[in-house]
């Protein structure tokens, strides 16, 4: 499950149990992202205030499958087929059609976004792989490459926001050795009206 020691669900207490009580999903299931903190619960509590609030908050403007995709994408250019697994079959659940989601990891995998995503969706996602290959690299006309297509600026921000997020989340696993053994693929804190509200379903 990772490379260093793990504190399992019906083995916690305190602050833990709670924040296991948190993130845990259907039959006490908790993603082994979440479990690699265990020895530093606080690291947990930051990990997942950051990927509710970036990923699953209602202030968002971008559609949630579309940041999904950026995650995917990331996490592809990272090499972290952990967070690929998961968060495609978040996104193939959210999209509600696997013809089209699998169309989307094609044009992902390829880095072929015409026909896939709209022009603004393929500048971010353009972006994205800069921020992600060479961050010294971001300029100015990507961000105007976004804007002269249709994201504003908070949108924008979403996007960096999402990729630096899923920059963390990938060197957490990669950085531990965590799998998906054991996991649910796809769950996630998806009440987007509460913020205070981790349980993955």
């Amino acid at each position: 499950m990772t490379w260093i020691a793990t504190i399992a669900y019906p083995d916690a207490t305190g602050r833990l149990k709670a924040l296991y009580d948190r993130v845990k999903g259907p039959g006490d299931n908790v993603d082994n992202i979440m479990m690699a903190h265990s020895l530093r619960p606080h690291t947990m509590e930051g990990h997942m205030a950051i990927y509710k609030y970036v990923l699953h908050h209602s202030a968002n403007r971008i559609p949630k499958w579309f940041l999904e995709a950026i995650g995917v994408y990331v996490s592809r250019l990272n090499v972290c087929g952990y967070c690929v697994d998961h968060h495609f079959a978040g996104l193939t659940r959210l999209v509600g059609d696997k013809t089209r989601s699998d169309a989307i990891r094609r044009a992902l995998e390829e880095e072929m976004f015409e026909g896939v995503f709209s022009r603004a969706e393929a500048a971010a996602l353009r972006y994205a792989a800069a921020l992600t290959r060479d961050p010294g690299s971001v300029t100015p006309a990507m961000i105007d490459a976004m804007r002269a297509d249709g994201f504003d600026d908070g949108m924008i921000l979403e996007v960096n926001q999402v990729t630096a997020y899923f920059a963390y989340a990938n060197r957490t696993v990669l950085g531990l050795g965590v799998t998906t053994d054991g996991d649910v693929l796809g769950l996630s804190p998806g009440n987007s009206e509460n913020p205070d509200d981790w349980s993955h379903r």
